[in-house]
């Protein structure tokens, strides 16, 4: 049999042509049709992991310095107009005081005491009425908003009542109070709690409504009671509602004190406004705000601590990642 030949340019079946590449493989630089070629160089070093992750938690950590460092700038920016103002007859520094008169007020108040008694003895009364106050304000309003939340009959026959009762201006409440309770801390308790209640009962009333109807009936097909449900599936549901009611409430809870020490009282730091303003010291009265103001924010902190501490397992705002 003849030896078979091949003219130039062919090839026989089962072979390759010189510099062909085999069936199955590409030549290097080259890719298969449908596929796309990798962006990265052959010699560009591999992506290290997480770092991404570090990048943004960089960026979060010099975005909190930028944002603490504003604040502090705007700080000092008011206190020094303010000084400046009242050093220079813009404001008149009787009405309107001025920073280091304040600060001497303070530290006046911290070494020799007040009028009526230590200064720190103020500040434990005020804010033990308010304490006092805000516990008894967030059981009841908590209470009350998941039982009105949780039973539509009973939100029907006392929402109206609700609706009145928070329309009304509870500051005017605490003359009130203190008839009927005296001078003593517990006309000044019951200021604090009818400011308190109604922003946890709303929130709370609301969260409890707002529940996912579908853990709801998934708990009720694996056989959970009425009270299972609220206390299982409710509760913890409405929990970051309520939560965020906590971070106003204190702060009404302080107004409260304050305004049933100003209005009468033996002790607090609403009574240490009232006597200033009364011997129109108004170092008095700006000094007695910046310690409220002091007692406010780290009762703020101290809840925002705890509320991360309790929902550590919520996603992180996006705009702190940005």
């Amino acid at each position: 049999m003849p030896p078979e030949t091949t003219t130039p340019g062919t090839t026989t079946p089962g072979t390759t042509a010189p510099g062909a590449s085999k069936p199955g493989t590409t030549e290097p630089g080259t890719t298969r049709p449908g596929t796309t070629a990798s962006a990265r160089p052959a010699d560009a070093p591999l992506p290290v992991p997480g770092g991404r992750t570090k990048e943004r938690a960089r960026a979060a950590r010099q975005r909190k310095v930028l944002v603490y460092a504003s604040r502090l700038l705007v700080l000092v920016a008011v206190l020094g107009l303010w000084e400046w103002f009242a050093r220079t007859g813009v404001i008149d520094p009787f009405n309107f005081s001025m920073p280091t008169k304040i600060w001497d007020q303070i530290r006046e108040w911290a070494q020799h005491g007040t009028a009526q008694g230590s200064l720190w003895e103020q500040i434990w009364y005020t804010l033990y009425e308010a304490l006092f106050g805000w516990i008894i304000g967030v059981l009841a309003g908590v209470l009350l908003g998941i039982v009105l939340g949780r039973v539509r009959f009973l939100a029907d026959v006392f929402g109206p009542y609700v609706k009145v009762l928070n329309a009304l201006p509870r500051i005017v409440l605490a003359p009130i109070f203190l008839i009927w309770f005296g001078l003593g801390p517990a006309s000044k308790v019951a200021s604090a709690v009818v400011l308190v209640f109604f922003p946890v009962f709303f929130n709370a009333f609301q969260g409890a409504r707002e529940v996912d109807r579908n853990l709801v009936a998934n708990a009720r097909i694996l056989g959970a009671s009425n009270r299972q449900v609220t206390a299982q599936v409710v509760i913890p549901s409405a929990t970051s509602w309520i939560f965020t009611s906590l971070h106003v409430s204190f702060g009404f809870a302080l107004i409260g004190a304050i305004v049933g020490e100003y209005i009468g009282a033996t002790k607090g730091l609403g009574l240490l406004v009232s006597a200033s303003q009364g011997t129109f010291n108004a170092a008095g009265v700006y000094a007695a705000m910046v310690i409220l103001a002091v007692v406010a924010l780290l009762a703020e902190g101290l809840l925002t601590f705890l509320e991360k501490r309790i929902f550590r397992w919520k996603p992180a705002d996006s705009a702190e990642t940005r």
